[in-house]
């Protein structure tokens, strides 16, 4: 009986978050994008790498299962623009347009791109929404979406700093490599917890 009302539950949650009033909705998406900004907080510097190690990468999937599409692409862009705008919630407590032109612009960028895409697969795919499936499209995401828009951007402001492009072998030692294990971990566990979060049906 309990397994069946858990079941019930996860249903009656997600047709609640579809069936809000676009103003209800617009303010949800606002308090994932303030998550967001909490979790950039969480930050490790590395010493050959001017990309931090945050937590973001599991929370953004997480929004976008939770959200479905466009709402989790939206409190993204939300992040993304505010945060250009001036609230200082990028890693550091920072803001401006600064952010998104530095190291780490390229991957916050990638934020966006990522939670539509989850977002929209597991709203309209049901059969994305065992573990397998997800851990696919979320590490898809993850190496492609956030990684790759990150390494062009981190490419191109290496060269504005220091007047060379860095090859691909320093951009990937730079921008990806020190992140692949800790982004795997971060991957795994936002699909076992989306897994649960998400009704079958």
């Amino acid at each position: 009986m309990q397994v069946n009302d858990f079941f019930e539950d996860r249903y009656l949650l997600f047709r609640w978050r579809c069936n809000l009033a676009l103003v209800n909705k617009i303010a949800l998406a606002f308090g994932m994008a303030c998550l967001t900004g909490l979790v950039a907080q969480i930050k490790i510097f590395l010493p050959w790498t001017p990309v931090p190690i945050t937590g973001q990468t599991f929370v953004v999937l997480l929004i976008a299962v939770f959200l479905g599409k466009w709402w989790g692409g939206i409190s993204q862009a939300m992040y993304v623009l505010l945060g250009m705008a001036g609230i200082p919630w990028f890693a550091g407590w920072s803001g401006g347009c600064g952010a998104l032109i530095g190291p780490r612009g390229g991957y916050i960028i990638g934020f966006v791109l990522a939670a539509l895409f989850i977002g929209y697969l597991t709203d309209k795919y049901p059969q994305t929404r065992r573990f397998l499936p997800l851990l696919g499209l979320m590490l898809f995401a993850n190496f492609v979406l956030i990684h790759l828009p990150g390494l062009l951007q981190l490419g191109l402001w290496s060269y504005m700093v220091q007047g060379a492009s860095p090859t691909l072998l320093e951009l990937f030692w730079m921008g990806s490599l020190p992140f692949i294990a800790g982004d795997v971990i971060k991957v795994v566990s936002a699909a076992a917890v989306a897994k649960t979060m998400l009704p079958k049906f």
